[in-house]
């Protein structure tokens, strides 16, 4: 007897201290549908603070370098900025701004912090896959968030202690964005373990709507923070997402297994959609203890072809993340220009559009189980969608915003649907054989990959709309239609084992 009350103890002390917490104040344990709920909110919680920390150093740019452009969403170096635009624009000569950033090579400076940032973010989220699927993911997204936390902090802190070094900052925006590529693989990891593949895509794009929460979030607080100094614009901030990422050491449940949850438990068998319920990984083949090798993801059917279309798919997305807002400001709406506080404003609804698409993209490729289809056709559809938001974009401010929301409707569903329910898929093929160590290092391949592209495509941008903006939108486009284009073997797959020639491979 003592044999069988052995185990249950054992997962009893391997469970977070704020599950067994709450276990001890209802005097019963969590139900499976609880567990589910509460990884939901605590990694939603998680993915929002590390786009809100994001967002903090475009809206102190204009701080900084008073001269920098106002619209403070371009990382890159203003000697790639339109230089007619440039030069119209409105500079605030009386304040005073922070050396350094306040000489002549002051937007540079920013702008070589953001490229810094992208570059360890992009390259460091390898890595972090490699390592988050060889240790516990909790104590590793824990580590990643305080981390981030304590950099974006000391960010900050350089307001207080008067640094005015730019190798401090660089070095900080350095390990920062290193820690931040932590996040990513470990979220979509602990959520492939919870959640079943019949509504994964439903599931997580709603859940992906953090990223337009993180970003508004992250404005509000770093903007609202400026009266009282910029360093609390770091530091709030960072304070909040050492928090959050307390919550997450304390409250996140990793998987079913580690919190006593199995296929005999009531709340994973009982339902009458068990399919919806049980863990994508519960039961069936053995688990391998052996983590999967770096070479060995990129094996797994479809990881490369998925990957390189995140690339091209990012690539617009990050595009209208750090351009729109400038791009507003300086196109003629209806005979009129728009400040750049309202071009701000504006360009939250391509983010609106893109919660939108990412909760449909979702819905639909879980009633089609057809995630390659659902991915192509979305960017397919973007390229008319990007066209028309050029022509017509200027029309007036109804057809600006409508066209805006449907662009960032298409762009952003797959972006969504790929970097989350694609991810967690691959992540347990069936070529793993029920090794469920896999889920971070493929998820970090994709989304890494992804996220040269998303530091590729404002940098181009820069130098194209120079010349003109028709060329980037053409750019954006060709880059639309090579990432619908990369999904054709899998397309062709989906679509002839739906009609029941061949068994479907992904």
């Amino acid at each position: 007897m003592g044999s069988l009350e052995e185990p249950r103890t054992e997962e009893r002390s391997s469970r977070p201290l704020g599950v067994r917490w709450l276990e001890y104040t209802r005097k019963s344990r969590l139900s499976f549908r609880t567990y589910q709920a509460l990884v939901l909110i605590i990694t939603f919680l998680a993915y929002t603070t590390y786009h809100a920390t994001r967002k903090t150093t475009s809206i102190v740019k204009s701080t900084f370098d008073p001269q920098s452009t106002t619209s403070g969403f371009s990382p890159w170096p203003s000697a790639h900025f339109p230089r007619a635009v440039r030069q119209n624009q409105v500079v605030n000569l009386t304040a005073s701004g922070w050396a350094p950033f306040n000489c002549s090579d002051g937007t540079e400076m920013l702008g070589f912090l953001d490229v810094a940032f992208l570059t360890l973010y992009s390259f460091g989220m390898y890595f972090a896959g490699h390592l988050g699927d060889r240790f516990d993911l909790r104590l590793f997204l824990t580590i990643g968030m305080v981390g981030t936390g304590l950099f974006t902090s000391l960010f900050g802190a350089g307001y207080w202690l008067n640094i005015h070094s730019f190798a401090y900052f660089l070095v900080i925006q350095m390990f920062a964005g290193l820690l931040q590529s932590t996040g990513w693989p470990s979220v979509v990891a602990v959520l492939g373990n919870w959640f079943g593949k019949s509504r994964r895509g439903l599931i997580l794009g709603i859940w992906n709507a953090h990223t337009s929460v993180g970003n508004i979030s992250g404005s509000l607080i770093a903007g609202a923070m400026l009266k009282h100094g910029w360093g609390w614009s770091f530091v709030v901030p960072g304070l909040l997402m050492a928090f959050v990422g307390l919550l997450v050491f304390f409250f996140l449940p990793v998987t079913p297994d580690s919190v006593g949850i199995d296929d005999e438990d009531e709340g994973a068998v009982k339902s009458p959609q068990k399919e919806i319920s049980k863990p994508l990984l519960g039961g069936g083949a053995e688990v391998k203890e052996k983590a999967i090798g770096f070479l060995e993801a990129w094996k797994i059917p479809g990881v490369a072809t998925f990957a390189l279309c995140l690339f091209f798919c990012k690539l617009v997305a990050y595009t209208f993340l750090y351009w729109l807002p400038f791009y507003i400001s300086h196109t003629e709406i209806n005979g009129e220009y728009l400040s750049d506080e309202t071009a701000g404003n504006l360009s939250t609804i391509f983010d609106v559009g893109g919660v939108i698409g990412g909760i449909l993209a979702g819905h639909i490729s879980d009633r089609l189980d057809a995630r390659a289809i659902t991915s192509a056709s979305f960017m397919y559809c973007s390229i008319p969608a990007l066209f028309f938001y050029r022509i017509y974009g200027e029309a007036s401010l109804v057809m600006n915003m409508a066209l805006m929301l449907i662009a960032g409707m298409f762009v952003n569903g797959p972006y969504a649907l790929i970097s989350t329910a694609v991810s967690a898929d691959l992540g347990t093929h069936g070529s793993l054989n029920g090794n469920s160590r896999a889920l971070a290092t493929v998820t970090a391949i994709i989304d890494g990959t992804g996220s040269v592209g998303a530091a590729l495509g404002p940098l181009l941008t820069g130098y194209i709309s120079a010349k003109s903006w028709n060329g980037v939108f053409t750019m954006l486009m060709v880059a639309a239609l090579v990432s619908g284009l990369l999904l054709t073997k899998l397309v062709v797959a989906e679509a002839t084992a739906k009609l029941g020639f061949v068994d479907e491979q992904i």
